[in-house]
């Protein structure tokens, strides 16, 4: 939780969301005095506090601490992250799971790590094809990883709840970085153990 209240008390300024709340409130012609909406404010600036935590976090700070004198070099997955983070376009959650797989060049993190740079990286304004790129990325440069490869399944509330309103649809993403972009065998194997076909393969 060190990490998480860093990120609330940093860059967090909520007298300011509480303002801006109340605003919104008055905006759509309610009254931001009345006793359903009175204590609104202070509800929303706390829970922007906790979802947008990861602004001003380094993920990579929590992949320092690992196991060097374990010389492992095959593949490491771990499946079905759940996450939930907030798309920048709308400000509506988006939520689903991340899977993530790396090739150590013989230095191993531990798993819950890993889950940790996922939680980290979604509690930001986010588009899901970011943050999937994102969590790629910090695991290649902070391990120094021969390869990484991470895929990501989530429903957007931008689409279920407005718009097309398409309950049930789901954005898959996926990025793959060093022997897992240059070896299809080594991406085949990634999708496998997930259950899923490389579309890539080939």
């Amino acid at each position: 939780m060190e990490l998480l209240l860093k990120g609330e008390q940093g860059l967090i300024d909520r007298d300011r969301i509480e303002q801006a709340v109340r605003e919104i409130i008055a905006a759509i012609g309610e009254n931001p005095t009345r006793e359903g909406l009175v204590s609104t404010p202070v509800r929303i600036a706390e829970m922007y506090a906790e979802v947008f935590s990861g602004v001003d976090q380094d993920p990579k700070e929590l992949l320092a601490v690992g196991f060097e004198e374990e010389k492992h070099e095959e593949m490491v997955v771990l499946k079905d992250i759940p996450f939930y983070s907030m798309c920048e376009h709308h400000f509506l959650p988006f939520h689903g799971l991340a899977h993530v797989g790396y090739i150590p060049a013989g230095r191993l993190v531990g798993i819950s790590k890993l889950a940790r740079v996922v939680e980290v990286l979604a509690r930001r304004p986010q588009l899901q094809e970011r943050l999937t790129g994102q969590i790629a990325d910090t695991i290649m440069e902070a391990l120094h990883a021969r390869g990484v490869g991470v895929v990501i399944k989530a429903e957007h509330l931008c689409m279920t709840m407005r718009g097309i309103r398409k309950p049930g649809s789901q954005l898959v993403t996926s990025a793959n970085r060093g022997i897992f972009r240059r070896y299809p065998a080594t991406r085949a194997e990634f999708f496998s153990i997930l259950g899923m076909a490389d579309a890539g393969k080939g």
